[in-house]
């Protein structure tokens, strides 16, 4: 049995208005996507494209989606991002303006999780820096102590425990 290696292209949707992502869903990102490789790399991206790309996640509230591709052509998929200039929201006539900007490119989904959650501290120790009022620096350092290290040590213990199981 041959196994096809993957990569996990980590992207964010970048809108103007935050609440035009809740109008978003993962075939509409999927069909933006090929019509993107389409248009930069013909029938040949067309064919790869057909073959091993998928959305895996998305998250309407953050904008944050993972692509699996293969591993031969994730640069291909990866360099028809930018070409990606408007999506159109679940059959309606009206497209959301968008850009993709690929933050990640991770060989397991698990890896590109993890770097997921040090990116989104990173981002939260940068909203502190821009925060007013004390009520909004609590609620940000509420946030950051969430997702503490403690809370990924805990996470990782625990895999390896249900890996041990998986051995026997």
């Amino acid at each position: 049995m041959v196994r096809f290696k993957s990569r996990y292209l980590l992207c964010e949707v970048c809108v103007p208005e935050r609440n035009s992502l809740q109008l978003l869903d993962e075939r509409a990102i999927h069909h933006t996507l090929r019509a993107a490789v389409n248009r930069a790399h013909g029938d040949y991206g067309s064919a790869l494209f057909n073959i091993g790309v998928n959305v895996k996640y998305l998250n309407a509230l953050t904008g944050v989606v993972f692509i699996r591709c293969r591993k031969a052509h994730y640069r291909l998929i990866w360099s028809a991002l930018p070409f990606i200039t408007h999506l159109e929201d679940r059959g309606q006539t009206q497209n959301v303006q968008c850009f993709f900007n690929c933050i990640h490119v991770g060989g397991t989904i698990k890896t590109s999780q993890k770097f997921l959650a040090q990116y989104n501290r990173q981002q939260l120790h940068r909203m502190l820096l821009d925060c007013n009022t004390d009520a909004e620096k609590q609620h940000v350092r509420r946030a950051l102590l969430s997702c503490s290290v403690g809370n990924v040590k805990r996470e990782e213990a625990d895999d390896e425990e249900g890996s041990d199981d998986d051995d026997e």
